[in-house]
């Protein structure tokens, strides 16, 4: 047992990249709007997506490669693909769980008075904004893999004991019924929220390849970090992403369901809004407890997508270009730093519409990284003991159908 808490790492990562805004804005509003009736949605789309995460970790540690090398060895095309659509998205996904992160740090540290630069007004925000992305870079540029692997250990338990904590109260707290009765939307809105609930829930699945690296770079730190010692981390990871997602959907449907209340697309009002709700409603204690669930909830998101896209754009510039010097590590964890900023000044309002278009990408693209995941995985580029069982067979070729059907509704629905 030692051994194997020793061995915690990439799968606390995992879950310290999912649990972000799929969680805290996503969930919550899922329970706000539909109360407990989007839990069949929440969990139909964790087991669906689970075999292809998985994956990741089989893969790397069974082959001591990374899932971008077993991209390359399927076709140069399949790699060219992930390429491409991971520089799509990297710095939306970047900027839209920064503003979140933003938000909160404004809302539970203080405002920064604001100033103007020729025309331009730089507010608290924008401030929030390149202080924290500031800090994650030093921490990732100084601690590497190595730091980050502690810290998110204490992230995760912080959070997991401030969600527990917070809805416990909560639950003693409410009067009102339950409904467990589920619902499944069926106007173009309610629709487009149901796609964006699922598509970063838990996960976008591209975090696969995330996962693969972080295991490569574990087993540099330990040799003792085994196929079935990542398993069993990201077994762990999983199943706590799972329960935080529900422990928000509580959340929002104890406190905020037939509230009447609507959020706020900007992401300092939106974080006063989450935080003051769960005040008012739960007593001054939640201000505390919600505050560093939230903020550490959205922290750890942003550090650890900080640290992946780039992780993940050299290791596969380095295979695409042969220019590993060139496109490193630390020109992409530049760059996207650059681009998150400079993204975020002309967008900041826009919070919503970010997340919106992230998400709904991430649940249109999940088809190809399940297809190829699974491709990987039984090929004899793994070694055959690693292959899946029957059941996990089962259970991805069910995973594939469950998100090419509702990409394929999703787009009839528009």
């Amino acid at each position: 047992m030692v051994t194997k808490l020793k061995n915690l790492g990439p799968g606390l990562l995992f879950a310290g990249a999912a649990i972000g805004v799929s969680h805290l804005v996503q969930s919550t509003r899922a329970g706000a709007d539909f109360g407990l009736g989007l839990i069949w949605a929440l969990l139909l789309v964790n087991i669906c997506k689970y075999p292809f995460f998985q994956f990741g970790p089989r893969y790397a540690t069974a082959t001591g490669e990374s899932l971008l090398e077993g991209y390359n060895k399927l076709s140069k095309g399949v790699l060219a693909t992930y390429y491409i659509l991971n520089l799509a998205v990297m710095f939306t996904i970047q900027t839209a769980v920064t503003i979140v992160t933003a938000g909160l740090a404004s809302s539970l540290f203080g405002d920064f008075k604001a100033f103007s630069i020729g025309n331009k007004t730089i507010t608290s925000i924008e401030i929030w904004t390149v202080i924290i992305l500031f800090i994650c870079l030093i921490i990732l540029t100084l601690g590497k893999y190595k730091i980050l692997d502690r810290l998110m250990k204490i992230i995760i338990i912080t959070l997991t004991i401030s969600t527990i904590l917070a809805v416990g109260i909560a639950l003693t707290n409410n009067t009102e019924p339950l409904s467990f009765q589920q619902v499944l939307p069926t106007n173009t809105l309610e629709i487009g929220f149901l796609i964006a609930f699922m598509g970063w829930m838990p996960a976008p699945l591209d975090v696969s390849v995330w996962q693969s690296l972080w295991a490569i770079e574990k087993n540099k730190e330990t040799k003792e970090y085994s196929p079935k010692s990542a398993l069993f981390d990201f077994n762990l990871g999983y199943l706590s992403t799972i329960i935080i997602g529900i422990g928000f959907l509580l959340l929002g449907t104890l406190v905020m369901f037939h509230s009447g209340e609507t959020f706020s697309s900007s992401a300092s009002v939106f974080s006063g809004q989450l935080i003051n709700m769960y005040t008012k409603n739960l007593g001054n204690w939640a201000y505390i407890v919600i505050g560093i669930a939230a903020f550490t909830t959205m922290f750890s998101t942003t550090l650890t997508t900080l640290d992946a896209s780039p992780r993940a754009m050299a290791k596969t510039s380095s295979l695409l270009f042969k220019k590993s010097s060139k496109f490193n590590y630390t020109f992409w964890i530049t760059l996207l730093f650059i681009g998150t900023v400079f993204i975020f000044l002309f967008l900041a309002s826009e919070m919503g519409l970010l997340i919106k278009i992230a998400t709904i990408l991430s649940f249109i693209t999940a088809p190809f990284y399940a297809i190829i995941n699974y491709t990987l995985i039984s090929s004899n580029h793994t070694p055959k003991e690693w292959h899946p069982s029957k059941k996990l067979h089962l259970l991805s070729l069910l995973g594939i159908a469950f998100l090419i059907g509702f990409s394929v509704w999703y787009l009839m629905s528009l």
